[in-house]
């Protein structure tokens, strides 16, 4: 079979939110690129996940001159709703310094996109049974099968792996070359997508577990529900999910279609090192954090970043300094959020379902709950959570 070859600078494996921010990073600083999405355009500017772009995004945006990809339907943070044990409490930020914005990252995407296509960024959707050879060579190799089933090569100098979790990227490093961090959490969500308002809007700490419904657009809502961590979807029905959020709130809930239904598994992992030869690992290939945290855009575009700057200063400069030096520059800020992910997911979780770790924790997180209360920072904070939870 005849094979197409294309040569470029960086091979983007992946069109979420990191790869298509590194993307845009490249293009507006004259270096080629190519960007690889297995899914169709439509599915990816669909995916239905939330997303928190924090102070450090919305600078990072506007400092690389892309601050319109923030235009459109993302919105400041406003209060949102927090309950514990069925009472309602609000939060009511005024902060004139706080820059965040609560931004569902299919939106961002799409606006990612449409600017990257503008600008005359090459981007293949649909690129089928991609496989990376010679990632430790001068001159590494992508081949995957376009939409139109040809075989398709692309030489590179460099592959940025913003495929996710389970992507082919971090697969094609040899286990014995990467130490992998894990934390289980011991329980799960089961994250709903239901065609209603999210009404109640917040979350909810209850002896029964926590509860969180968000917005994800005027008539559609996320919902999660703490579940054993090994819970099936078969063991929540409808009418269950809806009995059981309405107790965590302590309101009812008016139910609706429910149009997804899955269990996820909370954990934290970290990959050491982030790259091999010339393959580097961005986002949730290298890391995830748990949705507790709302962290997962701020570590992607922290990731696309530093990975950008140290690809640009080779290509202008030759200075290949701040490429060897990825891993060792992203990881200490990567530790530092896996930190806080831990500390807030087990503060929400212990200060109301006693079951996982005891009453002791439970009386513990609720007081640090308190004193979380008094704090304008806190509030600040618990906010952002309401509104971001992915």
């Amino acid at each position: 079979m005849t094979e197409t070859r294309d040569r470029t600078t960086v091979a983007i494996i992946g069109a979420g939110v990191a790869g298509l921010s590194l993307g845009n990073f490249l293009l507006r600083n004259g270096v080629d690129c190519v960007v690889l999405e297995k899914h169709p355009r439509a599915y990816v500017e669909q995916r239905q996940r939330a997303g928190t772009i924090d102070a450090f995004g919305v600078r990072m945006f506007r400092e690389w001159g892309l601050e319109e990809v923030l235009a459109g339907t993302p919105v400041p943070q406003d209060g949102s709703g927090f309950y514990i044990d069925g009472q309602a409490l609000r939060f009511d930020v005024d902060d004139e310094d706080d820059e965040s914005l609560f931004c569902p990252q299919q939106v961002l995407v799409r606006n990612l996109t449409d600017v990257f296509l503008r600008d005359g960024g090459d981007l293949r959707y649909e690129a089928a049974d991609v496989s990376l050879e010679n990632v430790t060579g001068e001159r590494p190799v992508v081949r995957y099968r376009s939409a139109d089933g040809a075989a398709r090569v692309v030489e590179c100098d460099f592959v940025a792996g913003c495929d996710g979790f389970h992507g082919v990227s971090r697969r094609s490093i040899p286990a014995s070359a990467l130490t992998e961090y894990s934390h289980e959490y011991g329980y799960s969500w089961l994250s709903v997508l239901a065609a209603v308002p999210a009404d109640p809007s917040g979350m909810a700490i209850h002896p029964r577990g926590l509860a969180g419904m968000i917005p994800r657009g005027p008539h559609a809502s996320r919902v999660y529900l703490q579940c054993a961590a090994g819970d099936t979807p078969e063991q929540w029905p409808d009418a269950r999910v809806w009995d059981e959020l309405g107790a965590r709130f302590g309101t009812p809930v008016p139910a609706g279609e429910i149009v997804e239904k899955r269990i996820v598994p909370l954990r934290s992992v970290v990959f050491d090192p982030m790259s091999h030869g010339r393959l580097f690992l961005l986002g949730d290939a290298a890391h995830i954090v748990p949705p507790m945290s709302a962290k997962g855009i701020h570590l992607a575009l922290h990731d696309s970043e530093v990975f950008a700057r140290a690809v640009i200063r080779q290509v202008k400069d030759g200075d290949r300094s701040l490429l060897d030096d990825y891993s060792a520059t992203c990881l200490p800020h990567i530790w530092n959020y896996q930190a806080f992910a831990i500390w807030i997911t087990d503060l929400m979780h212990n200060a109301g379902y006693a079951g996982h770790e005891g009453e002791f924790r439970k009386q513990v997180a609720r007081a640090e709950l308190r004193r979380q209360f008094t704090s304008d920072a806190a509030h600040k904070l618990f906010s952002e959570l309401t509104a971001g939870t992915n």
